[in-house]
């Protein structure tokens, strides 16, 4: 439970740094309606992207297996999110009575588990679109389904609750990063050398197995500031 926690805690505080105190009302610091539902449908259509679905192009081309973990972390910042807001504004408790309700549900197992496979792409797609339709439905929210449905999409997708969580600090990071160099303002470049900065992120992730937060801030300032210089 202790990753759930500390995983919960890292997203209030972003949201908040990102959106203002009051971000649960739904409502950022700015007056901007916030949606998660529809950040979780529209993150999850960029993940079937990571696959050849269409039958008209690319047929032969390999699935990009790494975006695909960077994108259902995507999704779990958004799913995170959805589920604080959602305790807040139904006063069913606090981010730990979250974390401990995540943490008994029978779907938490399946991620407690190392976990390197991956399962077939069609059956990845089907998963992912379970969660769309999680979030697309007009009936009140199943938060434990979405989660669960979540849960599953992890296993499939080769990843782990070790794995998930080593990811989620590192994209944290990035966005904190991205919001220090002028990501809400459109100043910030996201294409570095011809590589997105989640696929850059994920790779010092790679190569420094025990890194610090702090660390990888640096590492990532130190590679953006030389990509500006040139």
């Amino acid at each position: 439970m202790d990753k759930i926690l500390l995983m919960l805690q890292l997203q209030a505080d972003l949201n908040e740094a990102t959106n203002g105190e009051k971000w649960t009302s739904g409502i950022t610091k700015n007056s901007k309606v916030i949606n998660w539902k529809r950040c979780i449908y529209m993150e999850c259509a960029e993940m079937i992207e990571s696959f050849t679905w269409k039958h008209w192009k690319n047929i032969d081309k390999e699935a990009d297996w790494d975006n695909l973990q960077v994108e259902v972390v995507d999704v779990w910042h958004f799913i995170m999110s959805l589920a604080i807001e959602n305790y807040s504004q139904t006063l069913r408790g606090q981010i730990e009575d979250l974390a401990i309700n995540i943490s008994e549900l029978e779907s938490f197992n399946k991620i407690n588990t190392q976990n390197t496979t991956f399962a077939q792409q069609d059956d990845i797609i089907e998963k992912i679109e379970s969660i769309m339709l999680d979030t697309l439905s007009k009936e009140p929210l199943n938060l434990e389904k979405l989660i669960s449905d979540f849960f599953d999409l992890v296993v499939m997708s080769g990843l782990d609750l070790e794995s998930l969580y080593k990811l989620y600090v590192g994209k944290n990071i990035l966005n904190q990063f991205r919001q220090d160099h002028g990501y809400k303002e459109g100043n910030y470049i996201k294409i570095w050398a011809g590589e997105e900065d989640n696929v850059i992120m994920k790779r010092i992730l790679e190569e420094n197995s025990d890194i610090k937060p702090d660390e990888l801030y640096k590492k990532l300032t130190k590679l953006y500031l030389a990509l500006n210089k040139s």
